[in-house]
């Protein structure tokens, strides 16, 4: 048995059981991973994959009860290799950061500009996607850290820590009517606009539906976008009034629109970060963390790996 065996079954269901993708992954031949994956069949005496004549089509029940083990030899693995690098080259490697449009674009920043600083040996790779991609990049090791809002916590194979709250902002073009009211605004008079908001699953987007479903409205929501920044340029055209996350907007760079506080209309979010259980986090990477979230310190993230199981 050996890892690269442990790899080629891992990157074949990885790829949809596409051994011309797994080959192209490993860097080998079609024929070199079909080899590879047979002669651990025969070791294991079972097979892994079932077949429709060379193609693989899924895995067996052998397979399946066999693919976690896989991972988490190959996870130990690649721990072991950081763990010797902890030790020899503590200020130098590689961080990959998955997070959402919101946070990448607003939260971090910030802390990028202040990591590079204490550590420019550090080479910092920043990915961005949905929070089920987010959570995808975790799961598969293509990231070491995911930032997003929504989703995290759905998945038991990853420890989640929460970061802060926030809550969502109205914005409006410039003199619109609702600038006029003194008392807070209403979902009732959201309602009588077009509103241009966050894609399903997105940037507390749950949490807007949530809180006009429960009044028994119905918003005429018009278009939806991933990005703040999206939802700023079609508000400024009088498309629509939009909702967004509060740490999104800011009086003095968005002076273009009107900015109205919806915090006591929509339930607070949490930002959450996400750690792969299992996996092996350089001391650089608590850095990070730690600046991102102060309060989530090296002692802290390693108290939540033993209580989540990691």
């Amino acid at each position: 048995m050996n890892f690269q065996q442990l790899r080629s079954v891992r990157e074949a269901v990885r790829c949809n059981f596409n051994l011309t993708e797994v080959a192209n992954m490993l860097f080998t031949s079609q024929p070199g991973v079909s080899r590879q994956i047979r002669e651990l069949e025969e070791e294991l005496g079972v097979e892994i994959f079932v077949r429709a004549g060379k193609r693989l089509t899924g895995l067996t029940p052998p397979g399946e009860a066999l693919l976690p083990i896989v991972e988490r030899l190959l996870l130990d693995a690649e721990n072991l290799k950081r763990a010797g690098q902890d030790f020899t080259a503590q200020l130098e490697g590689q961080l990959t950061v998955a997070a959402t449009h919101s946070q990448a674009r607003y939260a971090l920043p910030q802390v990028v500009k202040e990591f590079r600083d204490s550590f420019p040996k550090v080479t910092l790779h920043l990915h961005q996607g949905s929070p089920k991609q987010v959570a995808a990049m975790l799961l598969s090791g293509e990231a070491d850290i995911g930032v997003a809002t929504e989703a995290l916590g759905d998945y038991a194979q990853l420890v989640t820590l929460p970061c802060y709250r926030w809550t969502h902002s109205v914005i409006v073009p410039p003199g619109h009517p609702l600038l006029q009211e003194t008392a807070p605004i209403t979902l009732q008079q959201l309602t009588r606009y077009p509103i241009i908001t966050y894609e399903v699953g997105y940037t507390g987007r749950s949490h807007i539906d949530d809180a006009f479903h429960a009044e028994g409205l119905h918003p005429d929501v018009v278009l939806t976008a991933m990005d703040a920044d999206v939802i700023k340029t079609y508000v400024e055209l009088g498309m629509g009034i939009g909702i967004v996350a509060s740490i999104a907007v800011d009086e003095e760079r968005d002076r273009n629109l009107g900015i109205l506080d919806a915090g006591h209309l929509f339930a607070f979010n949490v930002t959450r970060l996400g750690l792969r259980k299992g996996a092996w986090l350089r001391g650089y990477a608590y850095s990070f963390v730690e600046l991102f979230a102060p309060t989530l310190t090296r002692k802290v993230v390693a108290t939540a790996f033993a209580d989540q199981g990691g």
